[in-house]
């Protein structure tokens, strides 16, 4: 009997993955970074077409981030 732990699959493709990546990492070109451009607000009169199911509407509301 063998005393060697095998990992789950699940492992073994995630050490597999971050291999992979590692591999690749010095061929990715990291793009120039710009500067993002201020965007004006909208007023909520001239939003037209945008229909939110009231579902989304209620998790949303639910959200600490966003309902409060």
């Amino acid at each position: 009997m063998s005393n060697t732990i095998v990992p789950r699959e699940s492992e073994m493709s995630l050490a597999e993955l971050r291999g992979d990546c590692a591999r690749m990492a010095p061929h990715w070109v990291a793009p120039a970074k710009t500067a993002a451009k201020p965007v004006a607000p909208v007023e909520p009169s001239r939003i037209n077409g945008v229909t939110v199911p009231p579902s989304s509407a209620r998790l949303i509301d639910a959200m600490s981030d966003y309902g409060d």
